[in-house]
């Protein structure tokens, strides 16, 4: 399997990205486990999803403390994204937010994105069996 994370494997669409974050979106699935939190856009996708990183400033005032977790995270979701695509169904968007106030090993966060990915593709099995379903 293709490793690398690519131009296309990237969210950029300002779109998808507010329906990510909507209060009120009817296909979003959201998990949380400690430091990380994750909106996907439920939907059936033959491509790879797309994925976006975000750290919040109001917890890293500095750039670089910002770019170093970033890139943590990018490549923690990069070495393990084959978790998700195992899986029969599997999300169209992905947001990864970091939510902690410190900056945590790359172990602990490869750690906790292993778990999220698994996590993220039981429950896409699930909400696609479920739209099947009302069908």
């Amino acid at each position: 399997m293709d490793q690398r994370l690519r131009k296309t494997e990237r969210l950029k669409s300002k779109k998808v990205i507010d329906q990510l974050f909507a209060r009120n979106g009817k296909d979003i699935l959201a998990l949380f486990s400690y430091p990380l939190k994750v909106n996907a856009l439920a939907g059936a996708s033959t491509a790879l999803p797309q994925v976006m990183v975000s750290v919040s400033k109001r917890n890293f005032k500095r750039a670089v403390d910002r770019n170093l977790l970033k890139r943590r995270l990018r490549e923690a979701y990069r070495l393990h994204k084959e978790i998700l695509l195992t899986n029969d169904q599997w999300p169209a968007s992905i947001a990864i937010v970091y939510v902690a106030k410190d900056i945590l090993p790359f172990a602990d966060i490869e750690k906790k994105m292993k778990f999220m990915l698994k996590q993220l593709g039981k429950a896409s099995n699930s909400a696609s069996a479920s739209l099947t379903k009302e069908e």
